[in-house]
């Protein structure tokens, strides 16, 4: 029976005009989850991938603590979908990434600032009247993701590894386990706003069905360096 993890990049560069790479505190991020893994992993894993370079880069931070010789396996379906355009719909200011982070920073309190405009510009962006606006729509992303999901699990139901290891944004992860919970879009980015950087949801694969066996797990993370612990 393989277990799957679904791991959301570390912390990436919010604000900066290339947000796709990590931060320092990201780099951190990966070295803990890859000690982790070293603890709880007694073999090496099948290795998944995103082709966005803070996928890469936290899978490669990550396995040089645990696994330096795995070979990761890259998929442009474990991408995560355009937040940069999903913001810029909502309001056009946001075109410029470092104008969104000097309007949070302003804020009394920036995170939950934040979570107000991202819920606001996902509800449009999952509104079926502005889809076209979008070069992925809600749906296709949603599509995308739930099929390369059941792709991965078809593909390891036959392979039969003990783990797998998937490096991935929230986003993706959120709509796995939204899909597996059936849960709406409302709530699938609910949870898409609680994942942790560098975080880990746990799948258990029963033939090519995956179940959910934990969602969001960052306690090696707290444990390590609580000022290590990042939303964003």
């Amino acid at each position: 029976m393989t277990t799957i993890y679904l791991v959301r990049h570390g912390q990436a560069s919010f604000g900066k005009a290339n947000y796709d790479e990590l931060s320092p505190t990201g780099q951190s991020q990966a070295e803990l989850l890859g000690q982790y893994f070293k603890q709880i992993l007694s073999e090496a894993p099948y290795v998944v991938a995103g082709t966005m370079k803070r996928h890469m880069q936290t899978a490669q931070g990550a396995l040089k603590q645990c696994f330096p010789e795995a070979n990761i396996h890259t998929h442009a379906g474990w991408n995560e979908f355009n937040h940069q355009q999903v913001f810029a719909n909502y309001d056009p200011r946001f075109k410029q990434p470092e104008l969104l982070k000097q309007e949070v920073t302003k804020a009394s309190n920036p995170r939950d600032y934040l979570g107000q405009i991202f819920e606001n510009a996902v509800s449009r962006w999952t509104d079926g009247a502005f889809h076209h606006e979008y070069e992925e729509s809600w749906p296709d992303f949603k599509s995308r993701v739930e099929t390369n999901l059941a792709q991965l699990c078809n593909e390891l139901s036959a392979l039969k590894p003990r783990y797998a290891v998937v490096f991935t944004s929230g986003g993706v992860v959120s709509v796995a386990a939204g899909k597996i919970l059936e849960l709406n879009p409302n709530r699938t980015f609910a949870l898409n706003w609680a994942i942790t950087n560098a975080s880990i949801t746990t799948l258990r694969l029963v033939g090519n069905e995956p179940q959910l066996l934990s969602l969001n797990e960052h306690h090696f993370i707290k444990e390590k360096n609580r000022d290590l612990l990042t939303w964003i």
